[in-house]
């Protein structure tokens, strides 16, 4: 899976175990992990990520007193992703806590980034990549919870994000989305919303297939906007009840 691939692709060379632990963090955090997902092995992940078994084991050992992994024994053992940690907490509450100024920047930085990385996908996305999106696309729209269409939306901006071939452009989106899954995750009690941005996505892979790098660009500069105006809108919405 593509956005496997980014979260265990090699670390930077003057990174050590805290660019592992905030990476493996900001995919658990969005939803990019799933749940009790089994992580690979600690062989497997000093391979992909290219740093040392005790780099590894520093990284997961920070992880699991944070609560964000646990150890099962056994045969099947391993480490594995742990429930939600936010489970407990209303599903407003980052957006209670943060301000409208903060808000509309991380779009901007959002938008930055994704829009930039669409027009690099657009040129280098084979069909293979394409058929891939599509399949995230169905994924999205057949998701019946906020919680499942927010995960869903993660994986289709990191697989475009992914496609751009760049590995700091695919790992700032990763970072971006540690913040943006909880924020956006309440828009998704609405289905009117979810198929708003649905829409969007088969706008997009349309641009993809034809190669339209403008009129992708366009898109995805539309869809980062209008996630921040429905966050405005409901934070002000919060304010008010």
């Amino acid at each position: 899976m593509i956005t496997h691939a980014v979260i265990f692709s090699p670390i930077g060379q003057s990174s050590r175990s805290d660019q592992i632990i905030q990476r493996l963090a900001n995919a658990i955090i969005s939803g990019l992990l799933a749940a009790n997902e089994q992580l690979p092995n600690e062989a497997d992940l000093a391979r992909m990520m290219g740093v040392s078994h005790i780099t590894i084991r520093e990284a997961l050992n920070t992880l699991r007193a944070k609560g964000l992994i646990y150890t099962a024994r056994g045969r099947n053992g391993g480490s594995f992703v742990a429930e939600s940690i936010a489970k407990d907490r209303s599903a407003f509450d980052a957006l209670q806590n943060i301000s409208t100024e903060y808000l509309s920047d991380l779009g901007e930085w959002h938008c930055a980034i994704f829009v930039h990385a669409t027009r690099l996908a657009t040129s280098r996305m084979t069909d293979r990549d394409v058929h891939g999106l599509s399949q995230f696309i169905d994924t999205l729209e057949q998701s019946a919870t906020p919680e499942l269409r927010c995960q869903s939306d993660m994986r289709c901006l990191l697989t475009i994000a992914a496609n751009s071939q760049s590995a700091r452009i695919a790992n700032q989106e990763l970072m971006i989305q540690a913040e943006w899954a909880a924020l956006v995750t309440p828009l998704y009690q609405s289905d009117d919303f979810h198929r708003t941005v649905v829409l969007s996505y088969r706008q997009l892979l349309a641009a993809f297939r034809n190669n339209e790098a403008l009129q992708a660009m366009e898109v995805a500069g539309q869809l980062i906007n209008q996630f921040i105006s429905r966050l405005i809108e409901l934070k002000f919405s919060i304010h008010t009840t």
